[in-house]
């Protein structure tokens, strides 16, 4: 026998009836704590390459082993802990980044980097489909916003990742590296006290032997698949798109309009703070007026604003990238929770799929665009990436799912 899990927690004296704001916070700053070390590899790159002389094909194979191990695991651990969940997975998913940032501070040649990113690489895949499921569950039926919270988490950490390596490791070198275990350190403890709350979650429902669950999808396998498609298709526009602009929108600026490196980073953090605030906006639009038309709104209303980008003064450039990181950011999380409405009894391999692509196709996007500028030019890279929004025209296509009334 299933039951929905609002029904389960109702009246029970230790879990809260409704949104649990106290678990999705901590998961949210859990988020934040991952993402930020796992930003410190490649914030540590110029470093790593000037101390041991590598090539910028052996920062390429490290790129590659680091994106391969944070993303093609993802979807496989998610489908383990769909069958048999696991509420301290996560724990040992932080675990994981704990060895590979002591691995790394004290890696002495390539080999021994590439394992140290490796392991942290399989901590994040250990972390992201449980913690993702944990959202939904502390969500009280405001899967978006939920999901948001969490995501923007992830965001803030990425982006505090490079500015902490810049004032702890690249000042002090390769051995600094090992102060961020005390972040890694700090979520085990939270993760412990989450993982604590999901299993007397876990314990309620098989001591009542019932299943939890989510809602349930009643459209034919045809119409999922080809919805799932469409969703990868908004991934790769999203993420392809996001990848040139945190990548080279500072060489962009600088090579258009000659401005300092401090300020196309000034620039860049105002994208970037966008996009997260843009994150939790699209949560909230989410569960009010259903997730297809956000995803809509999200990707292809960014377009009209990065297709005049590159014709704009500096002044417009900037204001109209800040209205884009806004609109396109809230697409991720109406996504991943739409995707897990289409199949509701795999949210771990769900989000597994979504969160490894995101990782997975980020660094193919970026690493594309850069070879498309060894070949062409900075300004030529930009102006392509401009037109990726428009895919989000395919979001007409999916089936309308509204999220449902409590």
């Amino acid at each position: 026998m299933a039951i929905n899990i609002l029904d389960k927690i109702k009246g029970h004296p230790h879990l809260v009836e409704g949104t649990a704001y106290s678990i999705l916070f901590a998961i949210g700053l859990c988020h934040l704590l991952n993402d930020m070390v796992q930003s410190v590899v490649p914030a540590v790159y110029p470093l790593l390459k000037d101390k041991f002389g590598f090539t910028f094909a052996q920062i390429g194979i490290i790129t590659f082993v680091y994106q391969m191990t944070s993303s093609i695991f993802q979807p496989f651990v998610g489908q383990y802990a769909d069958r048999h969940p696991q509420p301290y997975f996560m724990t040992l998913g932080m675990g994981f980044m704990i060895l590979g940032l002591l691995m790394l501070a004290y890696a002495s040649d390539f080999p021994l980097i590439l394992l140290a990113v490796a392991v942290i690489g399989c901590g994040s895949s250990v972390f992201h489909p449980e913690a993702s499921r944990v959202a939904q569950l502390a969500s009280g039926g405001k899967k978006s916003l939920a999901q948001s919270i969490f995501q923007v988490g992830g965001n803030g950490g990425s982006s505090a990742g490079p500015l902490l390596a810049a004032m702890l490791v690249i000042p002090y070198g390769q051995h600094a590296i090992g102060w961020f275990v005390v972040a890694a350190l700090i979520a085990t403890v939270l993760l412990a006290r989450i993982g604590s709350w999901y299993s007397l979650l876990l314990s309620e429902v098989r001591t009542s032997h019932r299943k939890i669950v989510s809602g349930v999808s009643n459209l034919p396998e045809k119409t999922v698949s080809m919805a799932m498609g469409i969703l990868i298709l908004m991934i790769f526009s999203k993420y392809f798109f996001n990848a040139c602009m945190t990548s080279y929108f500072t060489f962009y600026l600088i090579e258009k309009f000659d401005v300092s490196i401090q300020t196309s980073q000034v620039c860049l953090f105002a994208y970037l703070a966008a996009f997260a605030i843009g994150t939790l906006a699209g949560g909230f639009l989410g569960d009010r007026y259903g997730r297809k038309y956000v995803i809509l709104f999200s990707i292809l209303g960014a377009a009209p604003f990065t297709l005049i980008m590159p014709y704009l003064n500096l002044t417009w450039t900037i204001v109209t990238s800040v209205i884009t990181g806004l609109i396109i950011a809230s697409a991720f999380s109406a996504i991943v929770v739409y995707a897990t409405d289409l199949k509701p009894d795999k949210v771990g391999m769900v989000s597994g799929i979504f969160f490894g692509l995101m990782f997975g196709l980020g660094g193919i996007g970026s690493a594309f665009f850069g070879w498309l500028a060894d070949l062409t030019s900075i300004e030529f890279i930009f102006k392509v990436s401009t037109w990726l929004p428009l895919m989000g025209i395919i979001a007409l296509f999916l089936p309308d799912i509204r999220p449902a009334r409590s």
